[in-house]
């Protein structure tokens, strides 16, 4: 199979964008988030799952429109239908496998696989042996792109849900496999009534254990809840995080002023995953060019791009920088910004991460011009 047939552009990129060519880094990109509609459709019908339509390109089209209906329900139901999906090794082996390759068709050289174990234990896994398989299935990837000249390298960030009771049980099931693909730990779900703190015996222990931790925060709940996951929780980068904002006050362009919390993110260089598309989706903003991204950037923010959830926002970290480039005036000096910001900040040792900079960033971005 050709490296054009493994590897074709993202969905509404065009192969011959030159932004397709930089090498990114994808650090806030949900497993379950990022299924291929074929897959969807094929492991649908060996499991006697029932999906809303079965063409793998209307279903394309029915995620996102569902993802942007501004229905809450309609929103969570996208994820019914691809956890649902996911339940077995073989099927969390090839979702982690096509999930790599679909990476490196985007031109990301590093990505964390954002997920929660505890959610694929329907047909009789163990949170271990589910782990295991996505491993493999992320490994058997890279060996695809090895052997076609490409280049990636993953990890597994592990989630525990915010609204279940489990938190401790999965910062234990990190640890365990902190030396085999696991690279960080996150609190996913619904933001809004459950404050990262009442999962602090988790963050304690991971904080013991000296083992990263990003938090999902300033998304649908505001500053508060930032402030929890940096100040209480130790987390050492922000999952989204637009809303640190609402702590910042305007009276110009030039001319703000920044309270305690956006000072400390700042001054401290605390990353934000930010995820533009996603958040128009979730109503942090109506447009693009009104996203806090900009601004963020602008003002010295540890500055992120990533893409949430590929298959919901229809989406890529090519997509996500050329509405940036198009409508919010970025230049490729900034996307090389951004992206060595993610790539400072990813749950690599420091020698990895410098040598991925000087070795794949600054020479890519050196071969490109828009």
């Amino acid at each position: 199979m050709s490296s054009e047939t493994l590897f074709p552009a993202p969905s509404g990129v065009s192969e011959s964008d030159p932004l397709l060519r930089l090498p990114k880094v994808s650090l806030h990109d949900h497993l379950d988030g990022g299924l291929r509609p074929a897959t969807i459709v094929e492991l649908a019908a060996e499991v006697g799952h029932q999906l809303p339509v079965g063409d793998p390109e209307e279903l394309r089209v029915w995620f996102r429109e569902a993802a942007s209906s501004g229905d809450l329900v309609r929103y969570l139901e996208t994820f019914d239908h691809t956890i649902a999906v996911m339940q077995t090794a073989e099927a969390l082996e090839r979702v982690a496998t096509e999930w790599t390759l679909d990476q490196v068709a985007d031109g990301v050289i590093y990505a964390e696989a954002r997920w929660a174990p505890e959610q694929h234990l329907g047909q009789g896994l163990t949170m271990d042996a589910a782990v295991e398989a996505v491993q493999r299935g992320l490994q058997a990837g890279e060996a695809i792109a090895a052997d076609q000249g490409r280049f990636i390298k993953t990890g597994q960030l592990i989630t525990a849900m915010r609204h279940a009771d489990n938190s401790l049980a999965v910062a234990e099931l990190a640890l365990r496999h902190r030396d085999g693909g696991a690279v960080g730990f996150d609190i996913a779900g619904a933001e809004d009534g459950f404050p990262p703190s009442a999962h602090l015996p988790a963050f304690q222990a991971l904080h013991r254990a000296c083992f990263p931790v990003t938090i999902h925060a300033g998304e649908a709940a505001g500053v508060d809840s930032i402030f929890e996951a940096v100040q209480i929780c130790h987390a050492q980068r922000i999952g989204h995080g637009a809303r640190i904002v609402e702590d910042i006050t305007s009276a110009g362009e030039d001319d703000i002023a920044l309270g305690r919390l956006a000072s400390w993110i700042l001054d401290h260089q605390v990353p934000l995953e930010l995820c533009p598309s996603s958040n128009l989706q979730t109503g942090i903003a109506a447009a693009i060019e009104e996203h806090p991204i900009t601004f963020l950037k602008e003002h010295g923010f540890a500055v992120t791009v990533n893409p949430d959830n590929r298959l919901m926002s229809d989406t890529s970290v090519t997509k996500e920088m050329r509405l940036l480039v198009d409508r919010c005036g970025w230049e490729l000096a900034d996307l090389e910004w951004v992206t060595v910001n993610a790539l400072g900040s990813a749950f690599l040792p420091l020698d990895e991460r410098e040598r991925l900079i000087d070795d794949q960033l600054v020479p890519g971005f050196a071969a490109v011009s828009l």
